[in-house]
């Protein structure tokens, strides 16, 4: 396996960009496909060495992960494009292994994992990252409730390592999963205190949980923030009115 970065650095991206996996063997096989630039599309086809690309599997649809699909296809015509809902329940055949998806919607509705069954590594997309938190996009299909369930469901099967879609591989799965699991009650106790002192709105609980926070991260935050009130909502600790947010 090959980290071959997306060459997509930015402040939401990391300093390298997305990570897409390459995989060879007798199915060469990149999992998640960037964002089609030509450095990127030009390392693949240098570890390559003259072998086409055959499968590309998306872990979710967001433009980072996806939108370079044509470019991939354009590049080697050939390849099959596999995304959720479109696995099946089979470990599919990739490189020189197989890869059991594992749905794992929260992040996004079509959020998919792939478990290497043989070494028990796990292509994680926008599961977890080192060094920040992920986004759950309440206004794009964003769940918590679904995102909680899909952390234990990963945890429960006690991968070796996590390869995420940004930032560095995680060699401790479970501990940083459990911290995960732990910074989400952390956050729903927070916006529960602020509801307790009075009703309040999404933009009033975000500044209160994020006074500090850069402007073009806020819109992001206030998504998280959004998806834990439906949450306390579903979970009979929280009611709306309007815009109004108050403590049950």
């Amino acid at each position: 396996m090959r980290v071959v970065p997306a060459r997509n650095a930015s402040p939401w991206t990391g300093q390298t960009g997305n990570n897409t996996f390459l995989l060879r063997g007798p199915i060469p096989t990149l999992v998640d496909a960037g964002v089609g630039d030509r450095d990127h599309l030009d390392e693949i086809a240098s570890a390559l060495d003259g072998v086409a690309l055959e499968l590309v599997l998306i872990t979710h649809g967001h433009a980072d992960h996806a939108s370079g699909v044509p470019a991939l296809m354009s590049r080697w015509p050939g390849i099959r494009v596999l995304q959720h809902p479109g696995f099946g329940a089979r470990a599919i055949r990739a490189g020189d292994t197989a890869l059991l998806p594992i749905h794992t919607p929260g992040h996004a509705p079509d959020h998919t994992c792939f478990f290497d069954v043989t070494s028990r590594d796990m292509y994680s997309g926008d599961l977890v990252r080192v060094g920040g938190t992920v986004v759950i996009p309440a206004s794009r299909g964003g769940n918590l409730k679904d995102y909680l369930d899909s952390l234990l469901r990963v945890r429960a099967l006690d991968p070796r390592r996590l390869l995420p879609g940004h930032g560095p591989i995680i060699d401790d799965p479970l501990s940083v999963i459990d911290e995960y699991l732990s910074h989400r009650r952390m956050r729903q106790d927070q916006i529960l205190a602020v509801l307790r002192a009075g009703p309040a709105t999404v933009a009033e609980i975000t500044a209160a949980l994020y006074p500090r926070l850069a402007t073009d991260l806020t819109a992001a935050a206030a998504d998280t923030v959004l998806a834990h009130l439906q949450h306390l909502e579903q979970t009979g600790h929280a009611t709306r009115s309007g815009v109004t947010w108050r403590a049950r």
